[in-house]
């Protein structure tokens, strides 16, 4: 007999390339600001936010514009899978610690985050809402090896906004995870979003997004209609 209160919720797993198993998604950090943008902003502490594990959806047909936002926005990034934790894990090791890789849109009411920073607060409500974390199969590294070479866009009904490079990331996925572990301890399931390349935008209902990353991953989804 269970102890729980009530039956726990299912719990959050994505794809695995190649394979009929499935990884469980334990937390999902994400890292702001870690491509150049044109506002001269260069390499700092890197910024880290959370969406919760309940956000993360399969990245495939269509996405839900959420509520309560006008101006509702994409963000591709490469996703990092961690396979085993730690604390305080050196830079060297860093990445045999990653199990795979996949590629995701760090989805965004852009309204509500400009909203929180002119008011000082918080900004949680404008990343962390019901599909905010679109993400592809990961791509496990025995298969593929380590992601750290390869284009990284993004295209809306065929216009391109976003286009960088992994060589260009302000912090590499090594750096991400050794200095994240210093502040709290990873473990086995946890997503690491490690940040968009310049070309952030809004989305309207029908939109088209084609999306990936080199190597990794590709994404395409319709954006599905506003809430009556």
């Amino acid at each position: 007999m269970s102890d729980f209160v009530f039956s726990p919720v299912p719990q959050p797993s994505l794809p695995v390339v190649g394979s009929d198993q499935r990884f469980p998604v334990s937390r999902v950090f994400c890292v702001g600001r870690n491509y150049p943008w044109s506002d001269g902003q260069g390499r700092s502490v890197p910024l880290f936010f959370m969406k919760p594990a309940s956000a993360v959806i399969e990245a495939r047909s269509e996405i839900a514009y959420p509520p309560q936002t006008e101006e509702f926005c994409h963000e591709i990034e490469l996703v990092v899978a961690i396979g085993s934790g730690g604390a305080d894990i050196p830079e060297s090791q860093a990445l045999e610690h990653v199990w795979g890789y996949a590629a995701g849109l760090d989805l965004t009411r852009r309204d509500q985050q400009r909203s929180a920073k002119q008011a000082g607060m918080p900004w949680e409500g404008a990343k962390a809402f019901d599909g905010s974390a679109p993400v592809t199969a990961i791509q496990p590294v025995s298969r593929q090896g380590h992601a750290q070479q390869g284009a990284v866009w993004l295209m809306v009904n065929d216009t391109e906004r976003q286009r960088s490079r992994l060589e260009s990331q302000l912090w590499s996925v090594a750096e991400i995870i050794s200095h994240l572990s210093r502040s709290i301890t990873l473990l086995p399931g946890d997503l690491i979003m490690t940040g968009t390349p310049e070309g952030v935008a809004a989305l309207e209902p029908g939109d088209r997004i084609s999306a990936g990353v080199e190597g990794v991953g590709q994404i395409d989804v319709r954006v599905g209609q506003r809430a009556a």
